[in-house]
């Protein structure tokens, strides 16, 4: 556990300072084939302080939480923001003061399980798989829990202490055909810890069952035919896209650095359909798979509307950027780790539902793919991306056909998402991935299905 409130040090502050303490504290479980391989847990603590003086940053962090080292930390940092402030003179305006305050601990209540209690949860799920899934000829669960405690303080004012859990089950099926391997995989869990997300083992078995009859249906299945093609993109490539494609191409430092998305604020760069969201921490009145409430600059999270209805309205910023841009902070800053600084990061970011229903969606489409689950993916600073594409299935006449082996789709997202022409009731929201820039760092990412035209990959 960290010290939750730091007001004490305060005193110490004689430039803008941030000051946070933060331990991560993860768990790993796997079992191939039914052997364990794999049985660690870790956790990484310490101290930082951050100081701006002038348009400059001095940062400092140490892996130690003591009352002398969070001076020292403090006293260091502000020294080195006053030795580059004396070299670079960049004269930089003061940052937007925010203040906000809270605690959001969202520790299980439950009595704790024992690492050897969750071994034998994995073993029955393994067992599961041997007793009711024939034809595997590989198989792998994958338990990865990670637990994110953070205390901050800011010279503004801000307070803040959050205990954020994330419980993730992997599981990667395995059949073979003509002695080709051919895999699926599927994610299970989100938000909270373990105690919390997984009541039973009996509590993913329908989920399971699902995952094994898409493999059988894959192993049967074909490729597609390339091109571009009218696709449904179900909610897990939806979420991908909007994060990949679009959300990273707006975030401010990005925009800063030349990304496309600079060119076309207030510009039409979507369909109508299409409103587009980066969540702090509530989505249509339920939770998010990573709810920020307060950043870690001490800025009260709120919700960065980046397309609405088609027109590109505004970029994610942290507290430097929103000076740059003459606007205020979204709180959009996060860092992953103690001895990171925070950095512009999206929180949860999804396209907003429409009014069709799925079967009428693909109903409507003679001749193309509803695309599923994506593997992974990149995109650029212009919006063109590629992700692979895991399970789908082709259309043909309004009806889904044979299902579909390893794919990929690729296009520039601000043309693709001007071709979208229904977007789905529904919302899901999957946070089983990290976003890789710079430093990991969990987010959550989703939303309905779309129907648009896409570039997809043959054999």
């Amino acid at each position: 556990m960290i010290p939750k409130e730091l007001g004490r040090y305060s005193d110490l502050f004689s430039d803008y300072t941030e000051l946070r303490v933060q331990e991560n504290r993860s768990n790993s479980i796997v079992v191939v084939n039914g052997d364990v391989m794999s049985n660690s847990k870790s956790s990484s603590s310490g101290v930082s302080a951050r100081t701006y003086r002038n348009g400059v940053w001095g940062f400092v962090s140490a892996p130690e939480i003591t009352d002398d080292t969070i001076k020292k930390v403090i006293a260091s940092a502000t020294r080195n923001a006053k030795f580059l402030d004396s070299r670079e003179k960049r004269g930089g305006k003061p940052l937007p003061v925010t203040l906000a305050s809270g605690v959001k601990d969202y520790s299980t209540s439950l009595p704790r399980k024992s690492q050897k209690e969750l071994i034998e949860f994995m073993r029955e799920i393994d067992s599961r798989i041997v007793d009711m899934f024939g034809g595997i000829s590989a198989r792998t669960t994958w338990l990865r829990l990670l637990d994110m405690e953070k205390s901050l303080l800011t010279s503004d004012g801000s307070s803040a202490y959050s205990m954020t859990p994330r419980s993730i089950i992997l599981i990667s099926l395995t059949m073979e055909r003509d002695g080709e391997p051919i895999e699926l995989f599927d994610a299970y869990g989100g938000f909270g810890q373990y105690e919390d997300v997984f009541a039973t083992p009996d509590s993913l078995f329908e989920q399971m069952d699902r995952q094994y009859e898409h493999l059988r249906r894959k192993v049967e299945g074909i490729y597609p035919e390339a091109g571009v093609k009218d696709c449904i993109l179900d909610a897990h490539l939806a979420g991908i896209l909007a994060h990949e494609a679009i959300g990273h191409t707006t975030e401010a430092d990005f925009v800063r650095g030349g990304s496309i998305a600079g060119h076309y604020l207030h510009q039409e760069v979507a369909s109508p359909l299409i409103t587009l969201v980066d969540f702090a921490h509530m989505a249509l009145g339920k939770l998010c798979p990573v709810p920020v409430f307060i950043d870690d600059e001490g800025t009260q999270a709120e919700d960065a509307v980046i397309i609405d209805k088609g027109v590109l309205k505004q970029f994610m910023h942290n507290k430097e950027t929103a000076n740059l841009f003459h606007t205020k902070p979204t709180g959009n800053a996060r860092a992953f780790s103690f001895n990171d600084e925070p950095l512009i990061r999206m929180r949860n970011t999804a396209i907003l539902p429409g009014e069709s229903k799925l079967e009428e969606m693909i109903a409507s489409v003679k001749d193309g793919y509803y695309l599923m689950k994506p593997s992974n993916g990149q995109a650029d600073s212009t919006s063109e991306f590629m992700f692979g594409v895991v399970q789908g299935y082709e259309i043909r006449n309004g009806k889904r056909g044979k299902a579909l082996r390893d794919t990929t789709i690729s296009g520039v997202a601000f043309d693709m998402l001007k071709t979208v022409t229904a977007v789905s009731d529904d919302m899901k929201w999957t946070c089983s991935g990290t976003c890789g820039k710079k430093q990991p760092i969990p987010v959550g990412m989703g939303g309905p299905a779309i129907k648009c035209k896409v570039n997809i990959g043959g054999k």
